[in-house]
């Protein structure tokens, strides 16, 4: 395993082990509302001080780009971090929720980590020596239809301003696939698609935090990401789309009917 990597996972265990401890405990957890129905909680806080604090320790010179305290640092090496991604779901004790932390040198992402602490699983790539889950290889689903397919999304929950947008997506969607899940982390969701756990992915409206690692991850599993148009803005945009080649395409067709139909209305 590459130096760095080992250190990025070091330090996803070990803010897995504070998610953990403070999971017995729920009732006693504070938090706070950063914005509409987006909450911190002194859980994300101490997992993010912790990682902070390991990759540091290891690169002291190196950026660090987290969700809760932001950007810090000036190198050609940046940390991107999600210390707790689902942090309503962990709220209210449903086990869905994940660490995240990413590397990139000179803005393209080298390393990847994804921990899930509930399931001990965590998910793993470099840039060009594929990914893992556990250290087994992961390698995107080889689902060709798209009615056939389990896709993953997440719906908007702080701004209602794209929400004819996802309903259309939706739409078209759940009427031409197996099933679509929302489970609240984006970060596992994308993980769960370089596993190949679902054949594909959609949202709008995320951070890089919550797409980096994940990116890589589907990439050395050998699927495609980019924004909902296909191309390669997402970390900027916000707007992701992710799944085996064969499904990326597929989905991209389907948002295009829906972008189309919208447009009618």
């Amino acid at each position: 395993m590459h130096p760095m990597l080992n250190t990025a996972v070091k330090a996803a265990r070990r803010a897995g082990d504070i998610i953990i401890r403070f999971s017995r405990n729920l009732e006693d957890v504070t938090f706070q509302e950063k914005a509409r129905n987006d909450y911190v909680s002194e859980v994300d806080r101490q997992a993010e001080q912790a990682i902070i604090s390991i990759l540091l320790d290891a690169y002291p010179k190196h950026a660090i780009l987290a969700e809760e305290s932001g950007a810090a640092g000036a190198s050609e090496y940046c940390w991107i971090i999600d210390p707790l991604d689902g942090t309503t779901n962990f709220l209210h004790g449903f086990p869905h929720y994940a660490v995240s932390i990413a590397l990139a040198h000179q803005n393209i992402v080298t390393q990847a980590v994804i921990y899930d602490p509930v399931r001990n699983d965590l998910f793993t790539a470099s840039r060009g020596n594929g990914a893992y889950l556990n250290d087994r290889r992961t390698r995107v689903s080889k689902c060709g239809a798209l009615k056939d397919a389990l896709l993953g999304t997440g719906f908007p929950f702080r701004d209602m301003d794209r929400l004819d947008e996802y309903v259309a997506a939706f739409r078209v969607f759940t009427g031409n696939t197996a099933g679509i899940r929302r489970a609240g982390a984006a970060t596992l969701d994308l993980a769960y698609v370089a596993a190949g756990k679902l054949d594909g992915f959609w949202e709008m409206g995320l951070k890089p935090w919550d797409m980096a690692a994940g990116a890589l991850l589907i990439t050395e599993s050998g699927g495609f990401i980019g924004d909902l148009q296909g191309e390669a803005g997402f970390m900027e945009s916000g707007d992701v789309l992710a799944g085996s080649p064969k499904i990326f395409a597929r989905m991209l067709h389907s948002l295009e009917q829906a972008k189309a139909k919208l447009l009618k209305v």
